[in-house]
């Protein structure tokens, strides 16, 4: 065999073989259920400026990061309740986020105003299966595909099923959420050859994140919020992998992947939660100027004093207060508040109006109903014994009158509460005034 025989043998052997794959690193940075939080907690833990500087930080000298968001921006201070959510969309653009998705409390304001926060942000919201009755998405598109140093990345959005019960309503028109794991195969299976790896941001619910998980092997990465807990430890199956941050911006996510791009799976990966200590870390400057500008505007009616409380009392422990509230203000036999609708924990000292929005932020209404014993509740009755055959009234949300089957509400249905007598948060500042000291 001749040496030019040879070195042509050789050249076909070399293109014939198969070329090794290609590992790429990724990093995504990722929040969830921030929820309009603009300054610290009382722990010193978040706010927005050392939120924003913590992920300046960590971006730094990281060419191949990507920031995500998994929904609630919006509502749980005076701020977002005030101006609707827009400021906080605003102020969260100076985090550069690169893409996200919607909560169910993107909805508190109604529909069209979640259509306002996809206008403000400069960064793609995207939400595969929340829809109208003649199949337009509620969302520009369902997914974007990021460039990442030639990675293609794309995002795909979801939103959890139980949207119906989250939200009041009237709020959401004709949008509804559809089936998520169907219509998430249906947008993979459309994504196949265009994308190194599929990641999803999601705000659903455990269950709903496990069926992801075990069932949609294209997706490798799940970034999920709604859960406020968030994961001791990541969640993985098969080389996947899951993760959720603590809500309120306490904390920011890392995960740093290697991605076999040959694949379209992981190679390594690598989760870390960032802890964001206002008391250790100097705020970013442009980010804190935009929060105490808004911040200034609400301080004249949130910072006022209220009441004095002589011990701390936790969420649970509001529930309770609360409910004893509306029983005085409204004169009512019984009172409910479901559990979500406690959004904080009362501190020990002086309480300012602030603390009642921080813990009620909803513009939620009162309304009353009459009704027999024997048809009351058991969540509302709590143990205590009623003649079945007199007449009771009970007070709620109208929030929980409209969603009264659900597991953290009434657990009933058919209860009708035609009396609205104003509105929750109105009615219970009223109470704490009067008490001026809460035991």
């Amino acid at each position: 065999m001749s040496s030019r025989t040879r070195r042509i043998l050789a050249l076909a052997l070399l293109c014939a073989a198969p070329l090794a794959a290609e590992i790429r690193s990724l990093t995504i940075l990722h929040t969830n259920d921030v929820h309009a939080h603009l300054m610290p907690l009382a722990n010193g833990r978040g706010g927005f400026a050392y939120l924003a500087a913590v992920i300046r930080r960590e971006r730094e000298g990281c060419g191949h990061c990507i920031l995500l968001n998994a929904g609630d921006l919006v509502q749980g201070t005076p701020v977002s309740t005030i101006f609707h959510g827009l400021p906080v969309y605003e102020i969260a653009n100076l985090f550069g986020y690169d893409a996200a998705t919607l909560g169910n409390h993107e909805f508190d304001y109604g529909w069209m105003q979640a259509r306002k926060f996809i206008e403000t942000a400069k960064y793609p919201i995207v939400t595969a299966n929340l829809a109208n009755d003649a199949g337009e998405l509620f969302t520009p598109k369902p997914y974007t595909i990021l460039d990442v140093k030639g990675l293609r990345v794309a995002i795909v959005g979801g939103m959890t099923e139980e949207l119906p019960t989250l939200t009041n309503p009237k709020a959401m028109g004709d949008w509804h959420p559809l089936p998520l794991v169907p219509t998430l195969r249906k947008y993979v299976a459309e994504l196949r050859g265009k994308a190194d790896l599929i990641v999803l941001v999601a705000h659903i619910d455990g269950a709903e994140e496990q069926a992801v998980l075990d069932t949609v092997p294209e997706i490798a990465v799940s970034i999920t919020g709604h859960i406020h807990a968030g994961l001791a430890e990541a969640k993985s199956h098969d080389g996947r992998v899951l993760v959720r941050m603590k809500s309120y911006g306490e904390e920011l996510g890392r995960l740093d992947l290697q991605v076999d791009t040959d694949t379209e799976k992981l190679a390594h990966w690598e989760w870390k939660k960032v802890p964001v200590d206002s008391k250790t870390i100097a705020p970013a400057a442009d980010v804190a100027a935009a929060v105490n500008r808004w911040e200034s505007q609400v301080n004249e009616l949130a910072d006022r004093p209220l009441a004095v409380s002589r011990r701390a009392f936790n969420p649970r422990e509001v529930k309770t207060l609360l409910e004893r509230a509306l029983r005085d203000e409204t004169g009512a036999d019984f009172a409910f508040i479901n559990t979500g609708g406690v959004r904080e924990g009362l501190p020990q000292g002086q309480l300012l109006e602030r603390n009642v929005w921080n813990v009620m932020p909803f513009d939620n209404a009162v309304v009353v109903g009459t009704f027999k014993g024997k048809d009351l509740p058991a969540v509302v009755l709590g143990g205590r014994q009623v003649d079945p055959d007199r007449d009771y009234t009970l007070a709620v949300s109208d929030f929980t009158a409209a969603n009264q089957a659900t597991a953290e509400n009434l657990r009933t249905t058919g209860l009708k509460f035609p009396n609205e007598v104003g509105q929750m948060r109105d009615l219970l500042l009223d109470w704490f005034r009067k008490k001026k000291v809460i035991e």
